[in-house]
């Protein structure tokens, strides 16, 4: 059963009413937050250690694979989203060619396919409506992405509904050095129910498009995004031989932080960190600090305030996100 309250439209605001993801989100993440953090949600995978519920065993149990519909709920679309589904079609077609496709120009029609899309996106309030906006965090065995693991990874649907969290433990098969940043030591994770990487990504990838709009677009959004998150996941899907989506964007909470900050005025944070914001917020920390789930609780309800100081709008946080595409050129830019 749907939560009543969750099931509306991100844009939706009565006339006169400044159209902000603080103004969607509110009633949910009131409800959410004076509940502790007891929404619909979904543990597909994880250890039944230190409070962790479920299993990978019980999670294919009752799990089954099944085709998700993106079919549009009416024919009526505009001309301008059959364009952009059309180039999307595009992009895929070229991801399915033979192997004589040059790969090289294929990643350049992807990339700009990334760039037109996401200015349409901000620029057009019709494509930002189609936008699913997804917070989540990671954690893992150390900072260096060639070298670390993802062990932690969760998910929030800020449309909320059922099935709207997603959340398990990652077995990164390998020593955990790190266990009193996050709590998660090598016991909890190398274990055969705990699912490695590459049996995740593809049940990650369905869940995912569970919760796109038909023909929509995934933004994720998270706290250093940009330099630690993103990177991560980037790395982890190429290691098995996956690629992110081309209809997924990237948002960074800390830019939004920073900018804050830059604004002035008396009632600012004093610093970017997670932990600074949800002070200044006075935001309970639910749960465990540096836990992926409890992270993307507190960053669900600090998004909304950021977004309502900040005046922003769907749109305006499309247009401040990023592509894999976007990070891939910058790093080749700082080495020339």
């Amino acid at each position: 059963m749907r939560t009543a309250p969750m099931c509306f439209s991100i844009l939706q605001a009565p006339k006169g009413r400044i159209n902000t993801l603080a103004n969607f989100c509110w009633e949910s993440f009131h409800s959410f937050s004076t509940t502790h953090g007891r929404s619909p949600s979904f543990t597909l995978l994880s250890s039944k250690t230190n409070g962790l519920e479920g299993s990978y065993s019980s999670y294919s149990k009752r799990w089954t694979r099944r085709p998700i519909s993106t079919e549009t709920e009416a024919g009526n679309k505009t001309s301008k989203l059959s364009k952009i589904k059309n180039e999307y079609m595009r992009v895929e077609s070229l991801r399915s060619a033979p192997i004589y496709v040059n790969k090289t120009e294929m990643n350049e029609f992807q990339r700009i396919q990334y760039c037109d899309i996401q200015q349409k996106i901000a620029e057009d309030k019709d494509l930002a409506n189609l936008v699913t906006a997804i917070v989540f965090d990671i954690e893992t065995t150390g900072f260096s992405r060639e070298n670390e693991r993802i062990i932690e990874i969760a998910f929030q649907d800020l449309l909320g509904g059922e099935n709207s969290t997603f959340q398990t433990l990652v077995n990164p098969e390998r020593h955990v050095p790190n266990p009193h940043v996050h709590g998660i030591t090598t016991h909890m994770v190398c274990r055969p129910d705990v699912p490695r990487m590459e049996d995740l990504i593809p049940i990650l990838l369905q869940y995912v498009k569970s919760r796109q709009k038909p023909g929509g677009y995934i933004m994720f959004v998270a706290h250093n995004a940009r330099t630690f998150d993103v990177p991560f996941l980037i790395k982890e899907f190429g290691r098995h031989s996956y690629e992110i989506p081309p209809n997924w964007l990237f948002m960074d909470t800390l830019s939004l932080a920073r900018e804050l900050i830059k604004s002035g005025g008396s009632n600012i944070p004093s610093r970017t960190s997670l932990q600074a914001l949800r002070d200044h917020y006075r935001i309970p920390l639910m749960g465990s600090a540096h836990r992926a789930m409890s992270d993307v609780t507190s960053l669900s309800l600090i998004l909304q305030r950021l977004t309502f100081d900040l005046k922003l709008s769907i749109s305006d946080l499309v247009e401040r996100s990023f592509t894999p595409s976007d990070l891939i050129n910058s790093v080749k830019k700082k080495k020339k």
